[in-house]
């Protein structure tokens, strides 16, 4: 079993930046994808993005296109959600989350949820 935590949450301005952590323990020698989620107040929660633990590929909500990049350390086993030009519509609570099945979107298709951690952007 993995266990994930989340990190690096906080109050920005909009049009800055943070950096979101995702850091691994338990059985991290298992290869699998790592995808980052997010609920804000009164909405269901909804796929950010994912990268694959092999081969590093990567996929985004149309939205945070351009703006966000997902990373990873396999040798800290960590994953990064850095968010740049953030936008209040971009609050929520973030989550990590590891992948069921390569390439997956929705919350059902992942497992072993982080706590989460809050970001909130001001206008």
């Amino acid at each position: 079993q993995v266990q994930l935590v989340e990190s690096g949450g906080g109050s920005v301005q909009a049009g800055g930046p943070l950096r979101l952590s995702c850091a691994a323990s338990g059985r991290t020698s298992s290869t699998y994808p790592v995808g980052w989620f997010r609920q804000a107040a009164g909405k269901e929660r909804e796929f950010v993005a994912a990268i694959e633990w092999i081969g590093g590929f990567t996929n985004y909500r149309n939205s945070v296109r351009g703006r966000f990049t997902i990373s990873r350390d396999n040798g800290k086993n960590t994953v990064y959600l850095q968010m740049n030009s953030l936008k209040p519509e971009d609050t929520a609570v973030y989550y990590c989350a590891v992948g069921l099945v390569s390439g997956g979107m929705r919350p059902n298709e992942y497992d072993s949820w982080g706590p989460g951690t809050q970001v909130t952007v001001s206008s």
